[in-house]
């Protein structure tokens, strides 16, 4: 382990986040982890971390911190004018920074969330099998909590790149977004609004956060011969809950279970990109099966590797 950062302003909402906490789902213990976990994974990928490292996530304004050690860092996900010792830096590539440096980011111009990554990782205990933050449970990350000023971070042992990583092109978050749903697990109680529901445009509210994005738009309701409510029951990250005043809410990754019924589900190969959604941003959601939901993933599967063997391709690192 060694000290890594001194953060002088922890921007908007910042905590530390790895690819989650998935063995606890039983206990009442939400997911958490990066809600972005392609700019995660490749935040990672950049500095020669596996994957499992934890990341800062920092949400619409970016922070600000000395740098404490020799590292290598990268920052992905939202373009937050990334600027080492004042001078802009390209994002989605590794940078080498020194004891000494200082490292701003400012307010996202293009999507919602940015991720760093250092060398090593973002080292803080395993809480059930993650370094993930979970605010409202307060576990993980740095005391359970967001960064605050003055707080230091250490990373774990990682080795320095013999060469800087980049990835060939730029990801970008566009302010009209289609998602590839299924229908369920209650499409049953909306027979009469569901094609509403797959050919309408909704637009995101501030309301949104990392537990859920909440939607505006056409009203969706149940049929009138549909239970009026559900028992409780688990969900999961992708589930569109349809609340009584008609507006859907995508599920993120802080919800373990919910009373309301459910009329489709994002496919985890698309749920970044609602990580990504900000405020006034128009979504479509499109119908799939299963099987083409199957077949996309496999696909997604592939692509991942194909982009960490282009990114680690020296076997020495």
């Amino acid at each position: 382990m060694t000290t890594a950062l001194h953060i002088i302003s922890p921007g908007s909402y910042t905590t530390i986040q790895d690819m989650g906490r998935i063995h606890a789902y039983h206990m009442g213990v939400p997911v958490s982890g990066s809600l972005d976990d392609f700019a995660h994974r490749i935040a990672n990928w950049l500095v020669g971390n596996s994957s499992a490292c934890a990341v800062l996530e920092m949400s619409m304004i970016g922070a600000q911190f000395d740098v404490l050690c020799d590292a290598d860092i990268a920052v992905t996900g939202a373009h937050m004018n990334l600027r080492v010792n004042g001078k802009s830096c390209p994002e989605w590539t590794s940078i080498r920074v020194r004891p000494g440096d200082g490292v701003e980011l400012g307010m996202a111009e293009n999507g919602c969330r940015a991720y760093l990554a250092i060398s090593g990782g973002i080292d803080v205990p395993l809480v059930m099998g993650s370094r993930s933050t979970y605010v409202g449970g307060r576990m993980g990350g740095l005391k359970g909590r967001l960064l605050l000023s003055k707080d230091i971070l250490h990373r774990g042992e990682g080795r320095l790149l013999k060469k800087p990583r980049s990835l060939p092109w730029i990801p970008l978050y566009p302010e009209k977004i289609a998602i590839r749903a299924i229908p369920g697990p209650h499409d049953d109680s909306f027979r009469n609004d569901q094609d509403k529901f797959f050919s309408a445009t909704f637009i995101v509210t501030a309301q949104s956060n990392r537990m859920g994005c909440r939607l505006v738009g056409p009203k969706i309701f149940r049929d009138p011969d549909a239970p009026q409510s559900i028992i409780s029951e688990p969900v999961m990250p992708g589930n569109v809950q349809i609340p009584a005043d008609g507006q859907p809410i995508i599920l993120l990754k802080e919800q373990t279970i919910g009373g309301y019924t459910n009329i489709a589900t994002v496919i985890s190969s698309d749920i970044f990109r609602m990580a990504q959604a900000r405020p006034g941003d128009m979504v479509r959601f499109i119908h799939i099966t299963l099987e083409k939901a199957h077949q996309i993933y496999q696909e997604w599967m592939c692509f991942l590797d194909e982009i960490k063997t282009l990114l680690t391709e020296d076997p020495q690192q």
